[in-house]
């Protein structure tokens, strides 16, 4: 698995020019399955997402969570984040995971987020997407196995 979080002021998600999710100050969250994953794997990098504190507090240190700050999430699904350009100048995407499981651990980590963090959105998981953001800082973090 694979999460790229952006620390946003405000974000939105649209398809065929109808917006499908949108937050304020929160987190938008790029997400990448991989053949691999779970649900155990899915869980421990929710944990990992919402236990991050990297909005400032009143002296300036990153050190308020998502919860702290009332932040919302809005999680967007990308099997590019599995690119893989190691040989030539075209991407391979082979250690993606298959669309539905993919799409069902997707599906997975946004009803387990909504249990914790009450504004939870999303993209549409394989459609094309439009993704704008204003993002804070600019601050954006990687999960992926290398750190987890």
């Amino acid at each position: 698995m694979k999460l790229v979080i952006q620390r946003v002021n405000q974000a939105r998600v649209t398809v065929d020019d109808a917006v499908v999710g949108k937050i304020g100050k929160g987190f938008l969250v790029l997400v990448g399955v991989s053949h691999t994953d779970t649900e155990a794997t899915a869980d421990k990098y929710l944990k990992k997402l919402l236990g991050l504190r990297i909005f400032q507090d009143d002296q300036g240190k990153t050190n308020l969570s998502l919860k702290d700050v009332s932040g919302e999430l809005l999680f967007v699904s990308q099997f590019t984040l599995y690119a893989n350009c190691k040989k030539g100048n075209r991407p391979s995407f082979i250690e993606a995971g298959e669309p539905s499981r993919a799409e069902a651990l997707y599906e997975y980590m946004i009803r387990e987020a909504k249990k914790s963090v009450p504004v939870v959105e999303h993209g549409v998981f394989g459609a094309y997407m439009k993704v704008s953001l204003e993002n804070d800082g600019p601050f954006t973090v990687i999960l992926d196995e290398s750190i987890m």
